[in-house]
């Protein structure tokens, strides 16, 4: 990391940001090897991260060809204005980037205990339907293997 200033190591951090936050992105790297990033709304669970997708698509064809994952997730905390220079105005921020591998989980027991588990994060009151056998095969759920995480902050 460039700024080693701004990195922060503190596991709990990491896995509050990967806990707490509602939008993160995946990037993937095409057949042409240029980078490819779509933002998701995913569980992180266990020490993994899990994203529910179509099972078609630009980035289930990355992940069935074998392409590497990175997973970035951050969090604004506030604009810095300036009254001097441009390049003094900045964010104060945190952020997680994961490296890792994505796999397919097939098996449907799991598969909707994760996708119960995404519910659960993004409408913890309840009240939404069983998750039919319908929707766990035309669901995939990637499954993120972290080889590395790193975190970044500026908050002061």
């Amino acid at each position: 990391m460039r700024r080693q200033d701004r990195e922060f190591k503190d596991k709990e951090t990491m896995e509050f940001l990967l806990k707490r936050t509602w939008v993160g992105r995946i990037a993937t790297v095409n057949p042409n090897g240029i980078p490819v990033i779509k933002p998701v709304h995913f569980l992180y669970e266990d020490g993994k991260i899990y994203i529910h997708s179509s099972q078609t698509g630009e980035k289930m064809e990355d992940l069935r060809r074998g392409s590497p994952v990175c997973f970035e997730v951050d969090e604004l905390v506030a604009y810095g204005a300036t009254q001097d220079s441009p390049c003094k105005a900045h964010t104060y921020y945190r952020s997680v980037i994961v490296k890792g591998k994505g796999t397919l989980i097939h098996d449907r027991e799991r598969k909707r205990k994760i996708l119960e588990r995404m519910m659960e994060k993004y409408q913890p009151e309840g009240g939404y339907g069983e998750i039919s056998q319908e929707i766990l095969e035309k669901t995939a759920v990637i499954e993120i293997s972290i080889e590395e995480v790193t975190g970044k902050e500026r908050l002061g």
